[in-house]
């Protein structure tokens, strides 16, 4: 009887120590969260004309360009947006996995599966991407004010642009069209 109940103490114990070890993985989830949403990556153009800021899951917090970026005309300015836009995203994805990984452990191998998944779509090698990961670019701060509720391409006290001339003939739907943008919120 002795040594069944030996094993029957061991089991307990073996089971108290999961327990132990699940609470101290979910006590470092608000820890987590806490960093998560605090994350932010940023990525700069290779000439440094666009600075894209990124937060958590890759939302676009912030986009600057320099006036020698907007003189490159709307094609060139659109390519190096996208670029930009993408190792920002890239950025912000690898960081959130080294921060769960950190929190949560490695046994999900998640890092490694985002930079899997990184080298494929950015045409690259994994170690490339690790060397990314590695470089660990500093963390731009916060922006200082908000700016979500300013108007983007018009000012709200800005008179509306004049109306385009009236086009001779033309279905219902290009006279929506024409008019999409032309009325105020």
């Amino acid at each position: 009887m002795s040594a069944e109940f030996d094993q029957l103490v061991a089991e307990f114990e073996r089971f108290q120590s999961s327990i132990r070890n699940v609470d101290d993985r979910f006590a470092g989830v608000g820890a987590m969260r806490q960093e998560l949403t605090e994350l932010r990556a940023s990525a700069s153009s290779p000439d440094g004309g666009v600075t894209v800021v990124t937060g958590p899951g890759g939302a676009v917090l912030d986009v600057e360009f320099t006036d020698a970026a907007l003189a490159k005309g709307p094609k060139a300015l659109s390519a190096a947006l996208l670029t930009t836009l993408r190792e920002a995203v890239g950025e912000a994805a690898r960081r959130q996995a080294v921060l769960v990984e950190e929190h949560l452990g490695d046994h999900l191998g998640l890092v490694e599966q985002v930079l899997e998944t990184q080298a494929v779509v950015f045409g690259t090698t994994v170690d490339e991407m690790r060397s990314k990961l590695a470089e660990g670019t500093p963390e731009p701060p916060a922006p200082a004010e908000d700016f979500s509720e300013e108007r983007v391409l018009r000012q709200a006290d800005a008179p509306p642009p004049p109306h385009a001339p009236p086009a001779s003939g033309g279905s219902a739907g290009d006279s929506f069209l024409r008019n999409l943008f032309d009325e105020e919120d």
